[in-house]
């Protein structure tokens, strides 16, 4: 993965990293993105689920997706990610910020059209966005393998923005008489809401009950 003028940080660059190590555990630990592309000189940001494998993101969707069909034909694209972890609260407005974790990858896509290969990319997107969900459910169809398209985007270069710490504010604003700090911020599991057409009654699986991103488990 590499790096240059596109992904270099102009902008307070002792945020920035170029680190696969770094960036790959930011995508890790999210499972949205937005993929920014231009049709005719439109352009278009689309959110999308992904998985990651090496240097290598998963996209799908249905056969008929502009986004899908317009990235197979090879253009230059851009996937960003971003995870927020505190807003910043600091004594003047000026200085308001976020604690956040960011990677902006370039690239390009292709459609994987085998169907093992296909299957395989489904099963990393899966596992990405839930961690053992892949081994519990029905196999995708041939049927339903024709009507997704499935895309290897190859990260040619990315790069990763962090934030974190306190407000920063400027040194008279210090004594000012105003509650400043970090809320932090984070994606919280709920309980779990059953189908009302399940059969038979079964078990929440564990990976549901204890649902649970990789940084919320140290990694």
């Amino acid at each position: 993965m590499k790096s240059t003028s596109r992904t270099e940080l102009r902008r307070l660059p002792n945020r920035g990293s170029s680190d696969p190590d770094v960036i790959h555990s930011i995508l890790d630990d999210a499972f949205l993105a937005h993929v920014g592309f231009t049709v005719d000189g439109q352009p278009f940001v689309i959110p999308t689920l992904f998985g990651r494998e090496e240097d290598k993101l998963y996209l799908h969707g249905s056969s008929a997706s502009r986004m899908l069909r317009h990235l197979d034909t090879g253009v230059p694209a851009c996937v960003n990610v971003t995870i927020v972890d505190g807003l910043v609260l600091a004594r003047s407005a000026f200085h308001h910020s976020m604690n956040y974790r960011s990677v902006v990858a370039f690239g390009t896509a292709r459609k994987l059209l085998e169907p093992s290969q296909k299957t395989h990319a489904l099963r990393v997107i899966s596992e990405h966005v839930i961690a053992g969900r892949w081994q519990d459910v029905r196999s995708p169809s041939e049927k339903e393998l024709k009507a997704t398209t499935v895309l290897e985007f190859a990260v040619e270069e990315a790069s990763a923005k962090i934030r974190r710490g306190p407000p920063l504010d400027d040194e008279e604003d210090y004594s000012l008489p105003v509650w400043a700090g970090i809320l932090p911020l984070g994606l919280e599991q709920k309980a779990p809401v059953p189908d009302l057409r399940l059969a038979a009654a079964p078990e929440v699986p564990p990976y549901v009950l204890r649902y649970r991103r990789p940084s919320q488990l140290g990694g």
